[in-house]
């Protein structure tokens, strides 16, 4: 088992070290709006992936997003949307973000957009800047997710032939519509062997950013079922919840989004607000939690933690241990945190142990989660694939 895990963590380090990962981000925003409850003096710290909800955050207008990842080709994208925001008018930019595709692609960025990036993010965009203008391919099946989402693109339209029912689901108004059309035409062709062997690979899961330590937390639940996870979780995508609002589902299905179905900064009056001044408000940096935090010299009082943790829950359970102790530290009065888990529960945030006014305290002592509001949101999730979902306020005093 410890060989297993050994090479299952370098297949997910060499595909995170070396790739661009996420290039739309996985959690919903609006519940998270509603659970942030964000003010004007609100400082948010936020894990990057791509950006997407660090500038839907933005529009709430708190003081200042900070996004903060680890690999830098997540805050790269990040950088790009806002050179973007500020360098276009919005139907070029829709057209970017939105269809993944503008035609003329370096040229405008050499022209509109290069200027406005920081040198990393101006040397990486400056190899990859042409995923913007391929006919073949949009932008959202580039990255290591948005390659696995063309894979599956092929075996919707090409192996299991699909695809005009897939449309009728984006596209109707119809709830009962949508699950009828899943069951009687969609659901037998698609948990076909092939996708469930596929499914079950370490590599699959590595490409969805998916760690072996979150894949224990999610056999945990499922007595070693990974697939029937995934399967019960799609299920409530296609069975429970319209999909015609659902932008998550939408972009990795057709590649692209629509005007009327997309995240909020690809809405064009919130393009303009952000366009305004309130992009100035996101910044990015490349680190750690821990290293964010620790070098740091103001205080956050919204963390949004995404499902990070269950990367860190057994050997690297000392990191975890040190990154609370550096939200501890850093933490401002009526501190907020949200996260994320493939799991059920979290229990393993419980062992946590901080040191508080030279005190040793657990985590489990100073949160407080509001477990009604996070269930009642958590069942509204357009995402659908987390197995569960917390708000918990950090009592320090």
């Amino acid at each position: 088992m410890a060989i297993f895990d050994w090479v299952s963590r370098r297949i997910f380090d060499t595909v995170h070290r070396n790739n661009l990962v996420y290039n739309t981000c996985w959690e919903d925003p609006r519940l998270d709006r509603e659970a942030l409850q964000l003010q004007p003096t609100d400082n948010v710290l936020v894990i990057t992936s791509a950006g997407c909800n660090a500038l839907d955050y933005a529009l709430c207008a708190p003081n200042h997003v900070h996004a903060v990842d680890m690999n830098p080709r997540q805050n790269a994208l990040l950088d790009l949307k806002k050179a973007a925001i500020k360098g276009l008018e919005f139907d070029d930019f829709f057209r970017m973000f939105g269809d993944g595709r503008l035609p003329g692609a370096r040229k405008i960025y050499q022209a509109r957009l290069r200027s406005h990036l920081p040198e990393w993010s101006r040397g990486y965009w400056d190899g990859k800047i042409k995923w913007f203008d391929n006919p073949r391919s949009t932008f959202y099946f580039r990255g290591t997710s948005g390659f696995f989402a063309r894979l599956m693109k092929v075996y919707t339209d090409k192996v299991i032939k699909v695809r005009p029912w897939l449309e009728k689901m984006l596209n109707t108004d119809s709830l009962e519509e949508q699950q009828a059309i899943y069951r009687n035409h969609v659901r037998d062709k698609f948990w076909s062997g092939l996708m469930k062997f596929a499914l079950n690979r370490d590599t699959t899961m590595s490409m969805l950013g998916v760690p072996r330590a979150q894949r224990r937390q999610i056999e945990s639940t499922y007595s070693g079922d990974l697939v029937k996870y995934i399967q019960e979780c799609l299920e409530g995508v296609f069975v429970k919840l319209p999909m015609n609002e659902n932008y998550f589902w939408r972009v990795y299905m057709n590649g692209a989004y629509s005007r009327t179905c997309c995240p909020e900064y690809l809405v064009e009056q919130n393009f303009q607000r952000l366009k305004a001044g309130l992009v100035d408000k996101v910044s990015t940096h490349t680190n750690s939690v821990q290293g964010f935090l620790e070098a740091h010299t103001g205080t956050i009082s919204r963390f949004v933690l995404l499902d990070h943790m269950d990367w860190l829950s057994d050997h690297f359970f000392p990191l975890l241990e040190s990154e609370w102790q550096a939200i501890v530290n850093r933490a401002a009065p009526n501190t907020r945190l949200l996260w994320r888990s493939g799991g059920f529960n979290t229990d393993f945030i419980h062992q946590v142990k901080v040191q508080v006014n030279g005190r040793t305290r657990s985590a489990e002592e100073l949160l407080h989660y509001h477990k009604d509001l996070a269930t009642r949101l958590h069942q509204l999730d357009r995402v659908h694939t987390y197995g569960s979902f917390y708000i918990a306020d950090l009592k320090l005093d």
